[in-house]
């Protein structure tokens, strides 16, 4: 109770943003090609990197896609340049992002960008000749890119100011909004109710199997009526069909971070872990199924790795010398970024690999044929 009070003030403030937004007392823009969300109303955690990713893989596998030029536009979350970007696979983190480096490096052929405003953002990236003449993008030393057929928004269910084509919301498994409370008491940075704004809500980090009763219930707990666990389609209040589908993290076998790295620490028994995520409990669970932990470093999401850090997880190395060091993806950008590290930490240090993959082979082909009828609708409506 005491947390509704404080938070009163916090409530109110979205509330009163999502009425002038969803009324017309607040600009709301479109953008020319089709654009695909991929958001949540949480403060990190649910995997939106990884689902971008196998978004991406759909469409470039897809005979609709495959032949076009998809982008992705980030906001780059703690980069030190500012305006519109243009990322590059020899980039840093520092410039881009650890999310937008990562993607690019993944996926060399889609133009990966970043701009707080995706408004102008999505209009320089349909319109590349504006590289040349938007402010914003003076800044930018890419001189040319193709224009935009599709763009993917990495976390941009927040920015109003832009109305997403396909809205793809992502959840926690251990986090049930209708559980959770608003930032600082909890980890919501969003209305509950702003979940009736998803086309598709995808719930994340689930078990690798779920009882169709366990679904049953999620989607009651989303407010959806008549969930079919086949067509995993349900009504919500306004009779409205939306698409509720069940995540599973996929871990991969250890991979060297740099080239020097030596590939019989991956069969090490011993592992010193250390990773920047806002949760690190399913990589630790899995992890210890071939490796007894002995030293774990857990900072900040999005952390930036200082000398201080490296010496620490140095000295946890000279402390356990036959020890494999691993972290993640997302950490790996940031790591390759910092300059001397010691070659007795290169030697050691591994990524794990991360991909999402759905708990059926009914659910992936729902969401295949539900992703791409939906942009074929697009392109017949526009």
């Amino acid at each position: 109770m005491l947390d509704r009070i404080i938070l009163a003030p916090y409530f109110l403030a979205l509330k009163l943003r999502h009425y002038c937004y969803d009324h017309g007392i607040l600009k709301v823009r479109t953008c020319e090609v089709p654009t695909i969300c991929v958001g949540n109303i949480t403060a990190g955690g649910t995997g939106k990197t990884p689902h971008t990713e196998m978004i991406l893989r759909t469409l470039l596998r897809s005979d609709d896609w495959a032949y076009e030029d998809v982008a992705v536009l980030s906001r780059g979350h703690r980069r030190s340049t500012r305006g519109f970007q243009i990322v590059k696979r020899e980039g840093s983190v520092k410039e881009y992002g650890d999310e937008p480096l990562q993607i690019k490096k993944k996926f060399p052929g889609v133009t990966v960008a970043v701009d707080r405003n995706r408004v102008k953002g999505c209009d320089i990236l349909c319109h590349p000749e504006k590289l040349k003449t938007e402010k914003r993008a003076r800044g930018c030393s890419e001189a040319e890119i193709a224009p935009a057929d599709l763009i993917v928004l990495d976390d941009a269910f927040q920015y109003r100011a832009l109305r997403a084509y396909l809205n793809i919301i992502l959840v926690d498994f251990n986090r049930p909004t209708h559980k959770d409370h608003l930032l600082p008491f909890g980890r919501l940075r969003d209305l509950p109710a702003r979940l009736s704004g998803a086309d598709m809500i995808i719930v994340s980090k689930c078990p690798a199997y779920l009882e169709d009763e366990a679904k049953i219930q999620w989607a009651k707990s989303f407010g959806l009526k008549d969930y079919d666990t086949r067509t995993c389609k349900g009504l919500d209040k306004k009779g409205s069909e939306k698409t509720l589908l069940f995540t599973t993290i996929w871990y991969s076998s250890l991979k060297p971070v740099f080239e020097e790295a030596d590939p019989r620490y991956a069969y090490s028994h011993k592992l010193i872990l250390f990773s920047g995520i806002a949760k690190d409990t399913p990589l630790r669970m899995y992890l210890s199924d071939e490796h007894r932990i002995v030293k774990r470093f857990n900072f900040e999401d999005h952390h930036t790795y200082t000398g201080f850090d490296i010496r620490k997880i140095h000295r946890a190395v000279l402390e356990h010398p036959t020890a494999v060091v691993a972290t993640t993806e997302k950490d790996c950008q940031r790591i390759l970024d910092f300059k001397n590290i010691p070659e007795d930490l290169k030697v050691r240090l591994f990524q794990v690999p991360i991909e999402v993959g759905f708990l059926s082979e009914t659910e992936k082909a729902v969401f295949e044929t539900s992703l791409l009828d939906a942009l074929r609708r697009f392109k017949k409506d526009y």
